[in-house]
């Protein structure tokens, strides 16, 4: 399964690192009262004190365990590499390519080692579905994220979202006009889904986008569904996870992907297209989340701060990922304005599934994907 595995340099455009004034921390003595602080059970930088003291809590744990974080997608080799040049800390980055459900596995595998993912970046479905793993906290820019995109008590939290688009080869295939172009004889054994909308966000945000293109409410996803089952009918749906690989060598000629992968991979195949097609565009956020039992607490809790400061928030726009702060950082000024202007901004008629509606449309999907595939 491979939930992240194509290239999003988007737009390249450098970004200066603006100053952090984040906040929690690990075991380390407060300014104020001199007590131990349980890194474990911090939720916010009050219990702190201040970020000064969260810094010397991570430095003193010395790492931080990521998973699923491929240096190369939505820009995460160079959030990575800056954040250890920031503050001196390790990044372990385990299993790159693994899908959401993948990860918290892994946690549940490696519970109480010190190998254990410290954080994670899920899609919703997921998300959902394992709030017994996250702990709770709420970074310092808490205000700048609308209360749509997070838990209240900050379980998960969105972090960017892209749109949901059809990459194809145009030396292979025409351009499709719309979703039913890809059930005609021209897409025989071509169309592949990044991943299993039971596990990946991608592939889930795939059967969302059909089922929006196919005139259906995301309170079902049959629609989805069944655009999906007409495509496998037709012997036109690879059951293929797509790869730099298989891209390139024809193997996988139609991909839907996040718009950020389907642009970038425009490196690596010249004639590769990105098509966000005509009416509703189907986004959908990734989700930050402590891991409840992270063998680096306090490190972890300082990547959500790095997470959400103005920098990564611009890092992840220059990939061509629209990050969760971005109207509050339009209005404070403190986005990239060439980078913005350069990806452009969100559609008008931008859809996404809520919390019900995700819920929902998980469940459905795990009953009614097997039939899809079969």
């Amino acid at each position: 399964m491979i939930r992240r595995n194509l290239i999003a340099t988007g737009v390249i455009a450098t970004v200066a690192l603006l100053g952090l004034s984040a906040c929690s921390s690990g075991s380390t003595e407060t300014p104020d009262a001199g007590a131990t602080v349980d890194a474990a059970t911090a939720t916010s930088a009050e219990d702190f004190g201040g970020f000064e003291a969260l810094v010397a809590a991570a430095q003193a744990e010395g790492e931080l365990n990521v998973i699923a974080l491929p240096e190369n997608w939505a820009n995460y080799g160079k959030i990575i590499a800056a954040f250890e040049d920031e503050y001196g800390i390790t990044v372990n980055s385990a299993s790159p390519d693994v899908s959401s459900a993948e990860e918290i596995q892994a946690a549940e595998n490696l519970k109480g080692q010190d190998t254990a993912p410290d954080v994670f970046d899920l899609g919703t479905a997921v998300a959902l579905d394992s709030l017994d793993y996250f702990a709770p906290y709420q970074v310092q820019t808490w205000d700048d994220i609308p209360a749509e995109n997070k838990e209240a008590t900050g379980l998960w939290v969105n972090d960017y979202t892209g749109l949901m688009s059809i990459g194809y080869n145009a030396d292979l295939v025409d351009a499709p006009a719309s979703l039913d172009d890809l059930l005609g004889e021209g897409y025989k054994g071509a169309v592949a889904l990044n991943g299993d909308p039971t596990q990946a966000g991608a592939a889930f945000a795939g059967v969302g986008l059909a089922t929006v293109q196919g005139g259906g409410s995301l309170d079902d996803f049959q629609t989805g569904i069944d655009f999906f089952a007409d495509l496998n009918a037709a012997g036109n749906f690879l059951t293929v996870d797509p790869t730099p690989a298989t891209i390139a060598s024809g193997e996988t000629p139609v991909v839907f992907d996040w718009s950020y992968n389907n642009i970038a991979e425009k490196q690596n195949v010249p004639t590769w297209e990105n098509l966000v097609l005509p009416g509703a565009a189907y986004g959908a956020y990734y989700n930050q989340a402590i891991n409840i039992d992270a063998p680096n607490p306090a490190a972890a809790r300082l990547w959500q701060e790095w997470i959400f400061s103005d920098t990564v928030q611009n890092l992840y726009l220059e990939s061509g990922a629209f990050p969760v702060r971005l109207a509050a950082m339009e209005a404070a000024g403190s986005v990239d304005a060439d980078i913005l202007k350069a990806v452009g901004g969100l559609p008008e008629e931008l859809v996404s599934a809520d919390e019900a509606q995700t819920t929902a449309a998980n469940e459905l999907l795990a009953a009614a994907w097997p039939g899809v595939i079969g």
